[in-house]
């Protein structure tokens, strides 16, 4: 009668340790949170006749982020924010470079309510250290057929991208093919410079800014929110690589909201 007790006992423990196993596993898939990611043209959202600032107020709109993961490094974002709570303009120098900013996402703050969080590795040594390196190598005789190789990959990716007739379409910017076009310059610049150029490589520089993406990914884990990372269109497809190999988030598209707003 005790054996039989016992494995009755046994049965119950180990089915409730599989309902619980079994009910945060459920739990986990329907808290995934959401994951877009938007490129833009920088300067060129203040010229474009589509791809504008309207456009991209509204998308951002029909998006509903709680979270946008913004190409602001981390030491700038308070100066920035404290400048636009003060003035409702932004002074902050690398912040102002970017439009989608100063005249999108921080206007937004007034009539959404979603947490900017700043992620980009940039910084201004690293900048400096890159362009005098590259400086260096264009004047170097011994390195002109690396920088002749640059100049025609980047060259035949310009030339490859206005073959398309979709220069700054957005429907074409978020697609495979865009990054492909992107990648036909970008791969040779990174091959030929990388190392050299340190922190400012091409891997080394998105590694940096994964890096602070990832953070918030895994600080917000499981919390069935709807994250928006915007950073330049050149960066989108080395993102996308990576968080595709997530398993927590649930990678969305951006054509139904480009759609949405057609």
């Amino acid at each position: 009668m005790n054996s039989i007790y016992k494995f009755l006992c046994f049965l119950l423990i180990a089915g409730l340790i599989l309902s619980c196993d079994t009910s945060n596993k459920t739990n986990s898939q329907k808290n995934k949170n959401e994951v877009l990611v938007l490129g833009t043209i920088h300067s060129g959202h203040r010229t474009d006749s589509i791809y504008n600032i309207s456009y991209l107020k509204r998308l951002i709109k029909q998006i509903k982020p709680d979270y946008i993961l913004a190409e602001i490094p981390p030491d700038r974002f308070e100066e920035a924010t404290l400048g636009f709570i003060k003035n409702d303009s932004i002074s902050e120098p690398r912040v102002m470079r970017f439009p989608e900013y100063t005249d999108v996402v921080f206007p937004l703050t007034k009539e959404m309510e979603f947490e900017i969080i700043p992620t980009a590795g940039w910084t201004k040594p690293m900048a400096d250290e890159r362009s005098q390196k590259l400086r260096a190598i264009r004047k170097d005789s011994t390195r002109a057929k690396d920088w002749k190789n640059y100049l025609a990959a980047n060259k035949q990716s310009d030339d490859v991208y206005k073959a398309t007739g979709k220069v700054n379409d957005p429907y074409f910017i978020h697609t495979n093919t865009y990054d492909s076009i992107q990648d036909i310059s970008l791969q040779v610049y990174n091959r030929l410079f990388n190392v050299e150029l340190g922190l400012g490589g091409w891997d080394n520089i998105n590694i940096a800014h994964y890096w602070n993406i990832e953070k918030a990914l895994e600080k917000h884990r499981y919390q069935g929110k709807r994250m928006l990372i915007i950073y330049g269109a050149g960066h989108k497809g080395w993102f996308l690589r990576e968080l595709r190999k997530r398993d927590d988030i649930n990678l969305l598209e951006m054509k139904p909201f480009l759609e949405a707003i057609r």
